[in-house]
C-alpha cells in the first residue's frame, strides 16, 4: 500500500531474502529520525509538565546582581539545565508592569511592593552606600555630607528609592539638599566625579567602576532594604488561566530555589499546576 502511495517499491523481495530499494532506505532513515525526534518531544514535555524545561522570563534591576542573583542563576541552571532563562534588566515599576501585562515570569523587585495582584518573597540584601568624589573628608560618615549637595535617581524613576535616601539621611540627623535628579545610577556616579553633588547609590554601583568615586559604606540599619522575588498571584477559581488557575511548575521551581540562599522555607500557598 505505501509502495503505491510513493509510486515505486521500497523493498527488493528476493526468494530467501527482503531487502530495501534506495527509497526505502530514505525511508528508514527518515522513519528512525521522525521516531527519535517523537521521543525527545516526549521527554522534554514530561520535563516542562514538572516545571523542569521551557521559558522562564526574568526581571531585575543592578541591585540584585551584587546582591547574590547570580548565584541564583548558577544554581538554577544546574538543577534544571533543560530550562531556558532570558534576562530583562529592568527598574521595580517597570518589572510591577510587566508582571501585570505578562511579558515576565518573576521578577526581583525593591520590597516593599503593594500590589493587589502580586505575591512578594525577599529572598536578597541590599544596602546604601554614600558616593563622594575621591579627596572628600568621610570622617564621620554619612552625617560628614550634611552640608554637601545631593544628586539622586529621579523620583519618576524610584520613588521609593528616594524616599529611602531621605530617610537614611535622616537617620544620620540631616535632610538631604537635592540639587539635581538623573534617571540613571551611571549618571548619578559621573556626576558625583564632576563635583556636581554627592549621593547615595545601591552598593552594586561598584560594578560600574567610575573612577575617582569613593563608595563608603554607612553603618546605618536604615541603610539596608530587602530584594524580592515577585510573581503574579493565581486564583484557583480562574480555570481559563494559562495553567488552569495555579502556579506554573516552572516559576514554583525557581521561587523554591530562590529562597535556599537566606534559609526561608517555602510558603504553603505555593502549589504548582498539575498542566
Amino acid at each position: 500500500k505505501l509502495e503505491s502511495k510513493v509510486g515505486g517499491p521500497l523493498l527488493v523481495r528476493g526468494y530467501r531474502r527482503v531487502s530495501l530499494t534506495p527509497a526505502g532506505e530514505i525511508l528508514r532513515e527518515r522513519a528512525q529520525g521522525l521516531l527519535r525526534e517523537a521521543e525527545m518531544a516526549e521527554e522534554i514535555t514530561r520535563l516542562a509538565v514538572h516545571g523542569k524545561a521551557g521559558l522562564l522570563r526574568i526581571g531585575f534591576g543592578i541591585a540584585s546582581l551584587a546582591a547574590g542573583l547570580p548565584d541564583i542563576l548558577t544554581r538554577f541552571r544546574q538543577h534544571f539545565p533543560a530550562v531556558q532563562v532570558s534576562m530583562a534588566d529592568m527598574s521595580t515599576p517597570n518589572q510591577i508592569s510587566a508582571l501585570e501585562q505578562g511579558d515576565i515570569d518573576v521578577g526581583f523587585v525593591r520590597l516593599p511592593v503593594e500590589h493587589p495582584d502580586l505575591e512578594t518573597v525577599p529572598v536578597l540584601e541590599e544596602r546604601l552606600v554614600a558616593a563622594i568624589p575621591r579627596g572628600m573628608p568621610y570622617r564621620k560618615g554619612l552625617a560628614s555630607l550634611r552640608n554637601e549637595p545631593f544628586v539622586v535617581i529621579s523620583r519618576s524613576v524610584s520613588s521609593s528609592f528616594v524616599d529611602h535616601v531621605a530617610r537614611t539621611c535622616r537617620a544620620a540627623g540631616f535632610s538631604p539638599r537635592i540639587v539635581q535628579e538623573v534617571n540613571e545610577l551611571f549618571t548619578v556616579l559621573n556626576l558625583v566625579r564632576g563635583g556636581v553633588g554627592v549621593s547615595l547609590v545601591p552598593r552594586s554601583a561598584n560594578l560600574m567602576h567610575v573612577p575617582n568615586v569613593r563608595l563608603l559604606d554607612t553603618g546605618l540599619e536604615e541603610a539596608k532594604w530587602q530584594i524580592g522575588l515577585a510573581w503574579r498571584k493565581v486564583d484557583p477559581r480562574k480555570g481559563d488561566a494559562p495553567t488552569g488557575g495555579a502556579l506554573d511548575p516552572l516559576v514554583h521551581n525557581f521561587i523554591r530555589l530562590a529562597y535556599r540562599p537566606r534559609g526561608v522555607a517555602p510558603v504553603g500557598n505555593l502549589k504548582p499546576s498539575p498542566r
